[in-house]
């Protein structure tokens, strides 16, 4: 397991869920996509530009329920940058391919609004991806169960920026 203190780029991993199953294979491919760009040196070398020690990068996932894009609750505390994001989830019955395509995607357009929020240079080139780990790690996911949406709200279809900020406590 990777000492947190040793990497920029620090993954927090969460579902909303309102049948109690977590997307396990699609948040284990997120958090490989993740650990692929913290370890490369090029993406360690544009995010030292931004004079940070790291970054939080909070991934919510939920099926029905998708936050409208490219919104994202980004904020700085301290030394490290906050960034929570809500992520679609790919069709049912994708494989290890398109799952580590699709989070290398998704991972890429998080930094793409990062980099802007920040006003950092144009982000490196993404490694290209690689099918996730036989046996990964345990991904630690917090997986909470969504309040009934209240009937004006229905139409809304999507996570408010208050219920993606709050995601993780």
């Amino acid at each position: 397991m990777r000492n947190m203190d040793e990497f920029w780029l620090h993954p927090r991993l969460g579902t909303a869920t309102r049948d109690g199953q977590a997307p396990w294979h699609y948040l284990v491919a997120l958090q490989h996509a993740v650990q692929t760009l913290d370890a490369d040196p090029s993406w360690q070398q544009w995010w030292q530009v931004s004079g940070l020690d790291g970054c939080e990068l909070g991934i919510v996932t939920e099926g029905r329920l998708d936050h409208l894009r490219p919104s994202a609750d980004i904020r700085r505390v301290d030394d490290l940058l906050r960034a929570n994001f809500t992520c679609e989830l790919p069709p049912a019955g994708a494989g290890p391919e398109e799952l580590a395509r699709r989070a290398t995607t998704e991972i890429r357009t998080m930094f793409a609004v990062i980099r802007e929020a920040m006003a950092l240079p144009d982000l490196p080139p993404t490694p290209e991806p690689s099918a996730t780990p036989a046996n990964p790690d345990d991904v630690p996911i917090t997986a909470k169960s969504l309040p009934s949406i209240p009937r004006e709200l229905e139409h809304q279809g999507y996570l408010t920026l208050t219920q993606v900020q709050d995601f993780f406590g």
